[in-house]
């Protein structure tokens, strides 16, 4: 059920809590739902287009698949595929699965994983040295995310029906073709790489990760389909 309120305040959207979602990302998403107005309209335009997209493969009662690639497949990408995921689950969104890849093999960084255990992420090595396997828990009904470096093409991602969020500029110009796509689209964010060991690390990990969970809740309120457990608020 849809509760009509002002004009001016129609993109404040509050999803029904989910009980299973680990409580401190649950409080974090409902924060950052009151902030889409701070979005600037050209960046909507943008991330509309990935709703809809997911829009329209959930009427065909097709499954969504999203997948995030920056260059290193280590920082951006990661937090996009999991804050995707989160978000779907925040708005009770179902179908929804995401990934991530990159033009080059690395690692998930330790900085990028401590900016999300800060906030409340469960995650836990399971395999690796170099290129480590991380399991990454947010909801305890769901399973969890599946994070490694790998390239976009690598078989753990699927090569069809796929949108394909470049959340890099040298990603962008270095796929020129990534296999199955539907849907491809620029959504460039600010390298957080920038700050290693420098005082301002920290911060900008978590303004990293804070700007792309944002749009990935803005992302999926904006998915149009029945859902009655979204509400206007």
């Amino acid at each position: 059920m849809l509760i009509k309120i002002p004009a001016a305040h129609r993109e404040v959207i509050v999803a029904k809590p989910n009980q299973f979602m680990i409580h401190a990302i649950q409080t974090f998403c409902s924060e950052l739902a009151l902030e889409f107005t701070s979005i600037p309209e050209e960046r909507k335009e943008a991330l509309e287009k990935i709703a809809g997209y997911i829009s329209e493969k959930l009427h065909k009662g097709m499954p969504v698949q999203l997948m995030y690639v920056c260059t290193h497949n280590s920082r951006r990408s990661h937090f996009g595929q999991i804050w995707a995921q989160v978000a779907a689950a925040y708005f009770h969104v179902k179908g929804i699965h995401t990934f991530s890849g990159g033009t080059e093999v690395t690692a998930f960084h330790p900085n990028a994983i401590r900016a999300l255990q800060r906030i409340g992420f469960d995650i836990r090595r399971v395999s690796g040295e170099i290129n480590p396997v991380y399991e990454v828990y947010y909801d305890l009904n769901e399973e969890p995310l599946t994070c490694f470096s790998k390239t976009y093409d690598d078989s753990f991602n699927p090569n069809t029906h796929v949108a394909a969020i470049m959340t890099c500029g040298d990603a962008e110009k270095n796929c020129p073709f990534i296999p199955g796509v539907e849907l491809r689209i620029a959504t460039p964010y600010k390298d957080p790489k920038e700050s290693d060991h420098s005082p301002q690390q920290d911060d900008m990990y978590h303004s990293c990760s804070r700007l792309i969970a944002l749009e990935s809740l803005y992302v999926f309120s904006k998915v149009n389909f029945k859902n009655d457990e979204k509400v206007f608020s």
